[in-house]
């Protein structure tokens, strides 16, 4: 027993000043063994949700965290049983706040594409708009978003953008969604035959779905004009400019074959004599 705590005692010398005995090197490879096994075990909870290739994307990050992690729990170790680590964590520091503050934008990039990743807000194939452009999501990277509009042009987002602003998934709860088309009538018009024409131009258009029905609402008396809205459903809505073109290209000319009048804003201009 002597001999072994005179092995385990046993001091590896280094230099003057730095040293480390046998048994706190067992003590320093135990914890890099422990802390091997909890991050294993944390990256097979955090991926076994994930798809295939969205897996391959966050192993590639993970793989190169877990350094970082093994460097921490090293150095604190090696502080815990004795080991004089102060200049290293003062050169470290420093290096980490120098690179932290060139690479920001970086860092936060890579972490929001992790947490896309993880929390399977955005898919590709998605439909989102964000600061008000709209694209469908063709890959999705680490660090970007790739997405393409209806006018062929593709769109690079930073994935940090998703923390800064507010972003709107057409597709999360399916491909279908509710589009309005807005038209105003003059007051006289027969609002009855207006809504029946209305009805009529959207359900001619092959695109509109069925069910739900289309449905005319009467908005308001305006200043100028009776306002309706058409509410209808279409199946894409990435293309919906084309649809509701269309309709609007139907109620014109619904609307002048019945003599129903889309107003334009009047004035009546009094001049007084003096």
């Amino acid at each position: 027993m002597s001999r072994i705590k005179e092995i385990l005692n046993y001091k590896l010398s280094f230099s003057d000043d730095i040293s480390i005995s046998v048994k706190g090197l067992l003590f320093v490879i135990l914890v890099i063994i422990l802390t091997w096994i909890v991050l294993k075990i944390i990256k097979r909870i955090l991926t076994r949700n994930l798809p295939k290739e969205d897996k391959a994307k966050f192993n590639t990050v993970f793989s190169y965290g877990k350094w970082v992690v093994y460097l921490v729990f090293l150095l604190i170790t090696l502080n815990a049983i004795g080991f004089n680590v102060t200049g290293i964590f003062a050169a470290s520091a420093a290096l980490l706040i120098g690179v932290g503050l060139a690479l920001q934008t970086l860092f936060q990039d890579i972490i929001s594409g992790i947490f896309i990743l993880l929390d399977q807000s955005v898919h590709v194939g998605d439909i989102i708009e964000l600061d008000g452009k709209v694209g469908r999501v063709e890959e999705i990277k680490l660090r970007t978003t790739r997405a393409v509009t209806i006018d062929n042009k593709v769109l690079v987002i930073p994935n940090h953008l998703y923390l800064t602003n507010s972003l709107f998934n057409w597709t999360q709860n399916g491909t279908l969604t509710r589009e309005n088309v807005e038209v105003g009538v003059a007051y006289g018009s027969d609002v009855q035959l207006v809504k029946k024409l209305l009805l009529e131009a959207a359900n001619n258009h092959p695109e509109v779905i069925k069910v739900p029905e289309p449905l005319v609402v009467f908005t308001e008396f305006g200043e100028s004009s009776l306002n309706f809205k058409l509410i209808f459903t279409l199946n894409d809505s990435f293309k919906a400019t084309f649809p509701k073109s269309d309709i609007r290209f139907e109620i014109d000319r619904l609307f002048r074959e019945n003599n129903i009048t889309i107003p334009f804003p009047q004035r009546d201009i009094h001049i007084k004599n003096k």
